[in-house]
């Protein structure tokens, strides 16, 4: 690894900037945009289609798509999210790409980092406790604890706490009432935290949280139970984007780690800022597929902070096509219905899209080759994309095709599918019958309700925010490929009013996710030098 202020000057940073954490990290002063206060930079998105469980390799690509730009001559950042420890003992051991096309280090990256993931968990957790303490000492606020929605958190996968009972013990442990848990990528801190563009927004989204509400019906706020400032505290550090770099020196702005089956997912405003600022192609990953991260970067993200992506990448595998024909020993064509809604999704939203067709070991020429030909038959521009076993140098074929069409792009023609002047309702519906595929959405009447008191409360402008499985188009798991004429289903709505947005809960998809019989956690070790065995390479 390269000291981390060399990484720094490839962007142009002076070291005044920069607060370093060790030899090979260092957080990124807010100062740089008024020391660099012209947007020179294009903004390139990474999305996918619909993944199988092991994912397919978006950050890998990525990562592998900056390292090809820098090797065609051009500045370039990778702008990413921080690792969750949720995923990294769970499912995936890793969330730092693969092979020579990875973030470094490695370890400290994936797990501690620079205790942002701590700072939000600290915050979340602290007005939950100032919101019982209030309720302990006399409710002077008069919130109605049936009507409480701010849960607790944690950054780990853990199904025991997504309804738990508190204040248990008597009147000296505080107000007995339900509660639960969600992960810390799930908490609006993360969400805030990620969509500030400065301390001062941070402040007022911070200000604007919804605790619940009061027997009148009223919203009670985080600056009504006076937690903005203790808060503030607790987060004055993890506002600042983190400077890493790529296992080629390539320069990477991690940040924040909402995921985009249950949040909006895609790394903070402020490094893609800071990146569009210093860089001149910023490369930035959505969560999962096109349906989930990139639908909420175009529809939420793109409309509050006026980052307008030039071209987007579209990784396809041949594992995730045959999955999504129903098998995963079927033939490639029955996933190309998929690829194709994906790609039409892309050219509703207005942006050029290329496909990268993420190259591994086992795959053979002739497949490969056939799922070219169908790109070539449908007019779509594609490249294979090899980071994991060649870094750069397997990935400037893609990067050249990326360059080309965010050059002949029109900002102008990209633009969200709904506008702030629709009903939620509205919203909702024209996601999943545009975006999804759907016929129909059908509303709980919890749900109902809900949206009507949103609404009435002065909400209704705010974009929506669907969490919905990763797996599928539909809110079923195992429906794969394109399916049409379904119905969605909303079980349940929340209001983030923090963040900016209003989630609505499709299916029955968890905020708190749990560990399988066999967790990445089990393979995980530290060897007699200090290393970490079994982490994601």
């Amino acid at each position: 690894m390269l000291p981390i202020t060399q990484i720094a000057s490839r962007l142009g940073l002076p070291e005044d900037l920069l607060e370093p954490y060790g030899r090979s990290i260092a957080k990124i002063r807010l100062e740089v945009l008024e020391r660099f206060p012209k947007r020179t930079g294009k903004l390139i998105l990474v999305t996918a289609i619909t993944p199988t469980t092991s994912g397919e390799g978006k950050t890998v690509n990525t990562i592998g798509i900056t390292q090809g730009l820098v090797k065609l001559g051009h500045r370039a950042v990778a702008a990413l999210r921080e690792p969750s420890l949720g995923p990294v003992f769970g499912m995936k051991g890793g969330a730092t790409g693969g092979g020579q096309a990875s973030l470094e280090p490695i370890d400290k990256i994936n797990l501690h980092f620079t205790g942002d993931f701590h700072a939000i968990t600290a915050a979340h957790n602290l007005l939950a406790a100032l919101l019982d303490t209030h309720l302990h000492f006399g409710n002077d606020l008069r919130i109605d604890p049936r009507e409480i929605l701010w849960p607790r958190c944690m950054d780990m996968n853990d199904r025991a706490l997504r309804r738990i009972a508190t204040g248990l013990g008597g009147r000296e442990s505080g107000p007995a009432r339900e509660t639960g848990f969600v992960i810390t990528a799930a908490s609006e801190i993360m969400a805030i935290l990620a969509l500030s563009e400065s301390r001062a927004d941070l402040r007022q989204r911070l200000s604007r949280i919804v605790v619940g509400f009061n027997y009148d019906g009223g919203a009670v706020t985080a600056a009504d139970l006076k937690a903005v400032g203790p808060m503030m505290v607790l987060l004055n550090e993890a506002v600042l984007p983190n400077l890493v770099q790529t296992s080629e020196g390539a320069p990477a702005i991690v940040h924040c780690g909402p995921f985009a089956n249950i949040a909006h997912g895609t790394s903070s405003v402020l490094a893609q800022r800071i990146g569009l600022h210093l860089a001149d192609y910023v490369v930035n990953e959505t969560g999962f597929a096109a349906d989930l991260g990139a639908e909420k970067f175009f529809d939420l993200v793109m409309p509050m902070c006026g980052h307008v992506p030039a071209a987007a990448a579209v990784i396809v595998t041949l594992k995730a096509l045959r999955a999504q024909g129903g098998s995963p020993d079927g033939p490639l064509e029955s996933g190309f219905p998929n690829l194709q809604r994906h790609l039409d999704n892309l050219k509703r939203w207005g942006v050029p899209a290329v496909i990268a067709l993420n190259r591994f070991p086992g795959d053979t020429e002739t497949d490969l080759e056939q799922v070219m030909a169908f790109c070539r038959s449908i007019g779509a521009d594609a490249a294979l994309a090899e980071g994991y076993a060649r870094g750069g140098d397997g990935m400037t074929e893609l990067a050249g095709k990326l360059v080309a069409a965010a050059e002949a792009s029109d900002p102008a023609a990209v633009r969200p599918i709904y506008t702030a002047s629709q009903s939620l309702e509205a919203k909702i519906t024209a996601v999943a019958t545009q975006v999804y595929g759907a016929a129909r959405v059908a509303f709980k009447p919890a749900a109902k309700s809900r949206l009507a008191k949103v609404e009435a409360l002065g909400y209704g402008a705010l974009p929506v925010c669907i969490a919905k499985t990763q797996y599928s188009f539909t809110d079923d798991p195992k429906q794969m490929g394109a399916p049409s004429g379904w119905t969605l289903n909303i079980s349940e709505v929340s209001l983030s009013a923090g963040a900016g947005f209003v989630v609505a809960i499709a299916g029955s998809m968890m905020l708190m996710p749990g560990l399988g019989k066999v967790p990445q956690a089990q393979k995980l070790d530290v060897n007699e030098q200090g290393g970490v065995v079994g982490m994601d390479y």
